[in-house]
């Protein structure tokens, strides 16, 4: 176990400590990043929304032509024993499955006789200090250089990985992906804008993985009467708007002041979170206590 790893973790039918967990070097997710993954939130050890993830895993397990392991029903077995088996209430789990390990290395599949590696674990849910949320964080844009099926929750994010370090030795928190002159996602997040009190967000199309957490701030605006429009974001929309927020389970809504150096929005106000960025974070917590924590 370490502070980010709880035993036991799951490997191939089995549930042992992480230090006993081993993986073949020829492993086709360690060779060629030839697997999927997910990352399903857990409030008060319950996991949130386990059917939606586990629809996105088989969803992506089917994009690349890999068959799933388990049942539906033997993935809430495993999530719900590394759930108890952690020390933490707010938890975040993670599954990967990969292309197995065959006895060489070729580009192409492997014999159906070789089974997929599972490997799952729990780690802490840690989201956004109230210090860092109340003053927002600096991003950059950098062009999307990833491939054409984005929408697939692949293990082989390199170009995401290099994007977001990018943006870290920029002393920024994200990396907005831009792709012919259209604003994608975060390197690691969803991203939507504020226009005229009207809230903007792209559409779900291959070349942007679709957030559960993305569905959820929909689903708010639309139940608290929210003006919402779903279309691609130009890159003079983005520069032009009056609030920017990076999102996801761990991020839930976190306003992004600063872009490439510029603050967001305009007036006094200019360079602070907006309004509506607080009060979708309000609702946000209302939802996580009413509806995440009980199941």
């Amino acid at each position: 176990m370490t502070p980010y790893v709880a035993d036991p973790v799951y490997l191939n039918g089995q549930f042992l400590p992480l230090a006993e967990a081993g993986i073949s070097p020829l492993d086709r997710g360690f060779l060629y990043g030839d697997g999927v993954y997910e990352v399903i939130p857990v409030y008060s050890r319950r996991a949130f929304r386990i059917e939606e993830h586990l629809k996105r895993l088989q969803s992506t397990l089917d994009g690349i032509r890999l068959t799933n392991p388990l049942t539906t029903d033997g993935w809430k077995a495993v999530v719900v024993k590394l759930i108890e088996g952690a020390p933490w209430s707010d938890q975040s789990i993670y599954l990967q499955v990969s292309r197995g390990a065959d006895n060489k290395r070729d580009h192409a599949f492997p014999p159906a006789t070789v089974p997929p590696t599972a490997f799952a674990f729990a780690s802490p849910l840690v989201t956004t200090p109230a210090d860092v949320r109340t003053k927002g964080v600096a991003a950059i844009t950098v062009p999307d250089l990833r491939w054409a099926r984005c929408d697939l929750k692949v293990i082989s994010l390199l170009a995401n990985v290099l994007a977001r370090q990018q943006a870290v030795e920029q002393g920024c928190a994200e990396a907005l992906l831009m792709r012919d002159g259209y604003m994608k996602e975060g390197a690691a997040s969803n991203i939507f804008v504020v226009r005229d009190g009207v809230l903007c967000a792209p559409p779900k199309t291959e070349l942007m993985l679709p957030g559960i957490t993305y569905d959820v701030i929909l689903e708010l605006a639309a139940q608290h009467g929210q003006p919402v429009r779903i279309a691609e974001i130009e890159e003079t929309e983005l520069r032009a708007a009056d609030e920017v927020w990076m999102t996801s389970s761990t991020k839930e809504i976190l306003a992004i002041t600063t872009l490439d150096g510029k603050p967001v929005g305009n007036g006094p106000h200019a360079g602070q979170p907006g309004p509506l960025g607080q009060q979708m974070w309000q609702w946000y917590q209302d939802f996580k206590n009413t509806v995440m924590r009980k199941g």
